[in-house]
């Protein structure tokens, strides 16, 4: 296969899932949700913080991505609906009202808004597809969309539990520092999943 093959074969699958029915991107957007679960199981805990290091952010990033705004949002709201309700597949095999509620519920929330503003810039910026400006918009919809809302709920969550007001320094080591250089990772693969697999026009 020579490039030009490979660019329209590209743009074939692409458009092909963008214009499927409801029902097979609802699918689509379970699947995604059950992706993110099984990222959520590769962990790495740390002793100084109840947030562990896990793989789930990079399902996040490229829900957007594949799937756009609309279905991309609705991938992380399921993976979050039935994480609550019977499925225990948030991190470290946990689930239940009390994993939304907990130090990481912030960063769930994030989920949602960060797949969706991906999806949003992919699907309207045809041309920011590509590995340089996507690893721009990756880079704010991991380290500020999904951070803000989470070092906000584990703030919350370090009051109404343990009586502590966190500083600012502290809350950054217990929810932020400690996952820089994987997130850079995972966003620069997220990057590589738009210039491989998305069309430029």
């Amino acid at each position: 296969m020579n490039f030009n093959d490979y660019y329209i074969a590209r743009k074939n699958v692409f458009e092909r899932i963008q214009n499927t029915n409801t029902a097979t991107k609802i699918l689509m957007s379970l699947l995604m949700a059950c992706f993110t679960g099984i990222m959520a199981q590769i962990i790495i805990p740390l002793p100084w913080t109840p947030v562990p290091v896990t793989a789930q952010t990079f399902a996040v990033l490229t829900a957007g991505l594949l799937l756009g705004k609309k279905y991309g949002v609705l991938s992380q709201l399921l993976y979050i609906i039935l994480g609550v309700a019977f499925i225990p597949w948030f991190g470290g095999m946990t689930g239940g009202l009390e994993a939304l509620l907990g130090s990481t519920g912030g960063y769930l929330i994030g989920f949602l808004i960060a797949s969706y503003f991906i999806g949003y810039i992919s699907e309207k910026y045809a041309d920011a597809r590509n590995f340089r400006k996507m690893s721009v918009v990756i880079g704010i919809a991991n380290f500020a969309l999904i951070y803000i809302p989470g070092l906000a709920g584990l703030a919350i969550w370090s009051y109404v539990t343990q009586g502590a007001l966190l500083g600012i320094p502290e809350l950054l080591i217990m929810g932020f520092v400690p996952f820089i250089i994987g997130d850079i990772v995972k966003v620069l693969s997220a990057s590589a999943v738009s210039k491989v697999f998305l069309p430029k026009e």
